[in-house]
């Protein structure tokens, strides 16, 4: 049995460029980590508009448990990246 097909996602945060990283520090010499669009957007959506986890599992078009988990993965990737100076590239 195939596991379930992923359902389509609606982002509509716009990326301000490519990667975010430190200052003086070409890319090339710091480890990258990828950050997905639907993890932007679940982001943008509860930490910076304040909606909840549901509120915002309606307009990405998920379920509240799958909006926990993608924050989950994207907060972790966020606190690595900044933590340890490494780059986040957006894909």
């Amino acid at each position: 049995m195939s596991p379930r097909c992923k359902k389509p996602r609606k982002c509509r945060c716009k990326f301000k460029g490519k990667v975010f990283k430190p200052t003086c520090v070409p890319l090339s010499r710091i480890e990258q980590i990828p950050l997905l669009r639907e993890e932007l957007e679940a982001l943008k959506l509860c930490d910076l508009d304040d909606l909840t986890q549901a509120e915002a599992g309606v307009r990405i078009g998920v379920s509240r448990g799958t909006i926990q988990r993608i924050l989950a993965v994207a907060r972790k990737k966020v606190a690595k990246a900044l933590s340890k100076g490494q780059a986040i590239v957006f894909q």
